[in-house]
């Protein structure tokens, strides 16, 4: 963090007002008076995961043992997801390798070369597994390791095995059950009863969530993957408020980074070339004269957002 704090002083020299909150999945992280999480979690009502950001003053969650031990619980997902997924690489059960072959029209060789690969990094993982934190068995160590060698196998080998791997874990992701995570509900609840703040992220990847009515604080109408539909939701937001009763909050227009710092230590060529690209606090959409238009009608701005987002979370 002190890494991350470095370049964003030195990207931001005359920076006056900021609010930066980090949200990792499942793991709390603090950065200044602030920390952030983005949970895992369930709707139960469309019968979906989904995400959601929770906000706190980093002093009221001290004695947070509950919230804690949510996010405890939903973190081992990942680790179990990478597990799962390596075992449907490696594994005798051929049911979802004959898929996702055929959804990529990979063939046997492309097939064998991946199950070698998985079972190298699977070898690893299970020798180092104890000495390893557990936030480090993710799936995107998977396509980190098999990036690496881009040097032995060319670019095109390397290009080719991820798409086929990627058609596997999103086969494993499937078939993992909803009802492992806690409900969308049971977040928000333990977060508002700290005094938290709940933000809904990149909504058009779970569209029902708009129709769900949460006790939330607003919505993320753009970050660098979820453009598509930014003046609509902002438009969204609008009708919410005007349609809000007397005495209740507004809801914010958020925008967000989605920067991945682990990428930008990968060596160069490896990793997503669009995550990389992705600065903190690089949000070009407040400044586009499009949606500009939709934020005057809605009364929002970034000073404002950021002001008012703050006076809550340290109300």
């Amino acid at each position: 963090m002190d890494l991350i704090r470095a370049r964003i002083e030195a990207t931001y020299p005359a920076m006056r007002t900021q609010l930066i909150i980090p949200t990792q999945h499942n793991e709390l992280m603090e950065y200044g008076p602030y920390t952030g999480v983005e949970a895992d979690c369930y709707s139960r009502g469309f019968n979906q995961k989904v995400q959601i950001l929770l906000h706190f003053r980093t002093e009221r969650l001290r004695d947070a043992s509950v919230l804690k031990s949510m996010l405890a619980h939903t973190l081992n997902y990942r680790s179990t997801q990478l597990f799962d997924f390596l075992k449907a690489v490696t594994g005798a059960d051929d049911a979802i390798l004959s898929a996702a072959a055929r959804e990529t029209g990979s063939e046997e060789d492309l097939v064998g070369l991946a199950r070698i690969l998985c079972a190298k990094l699977s070898a690893l993982v299970e020798k180092q597994r104890d000495s390893l934190p557990q936030d480090a068995f993710k799936n995107k160590l998977v396509r980190n390791f098999v990036d690496g060698f881009r040097l032995e196998l060319g670019d095109r080998q390397v290009n080719r095995a991820q798409v086929f791997l990627k058609a596997v874990k999103q086969l494993v992701k499937a078939q993992f059950p909803l009802t492992y995570f806690y409900r969308t509900t049971e977040f928000i609840e333990e977060a508002r009863g700290l005094g938290g703040g709940v933000v809904i992220p990149h909504p058009e990847q779970f569209w029902p969530i708009l129709l769900a009515e949460y006790d939330v604080d607003g919505y993320e109408v753009w970050n660098p993957q979820s453009q598509r539909y930014t003046e609509f939701l902002i438009n969204v937001l609008h009708e919410k408020n005007r349609r809000r009763a007397a005495g209740a909050r507004r809801m914010l227009v958020f925008m967000g980074d989605d920067t991945h710092m682990g990428e930008k230590t990968l060596a160069p060529g490896n990793g997503n070339s669009s995550k990389l690209r992705r600065e903190i606090g690089l949000q070009p959409a407040w400044d586009d004269l499009s949606i500009g238009k939709k934020l005057i009608v809605a009364d929002m701005d970034r000073v404002r957002v950021i002001e008012e987002y703050t006076a809550r979370l340290d109300g």
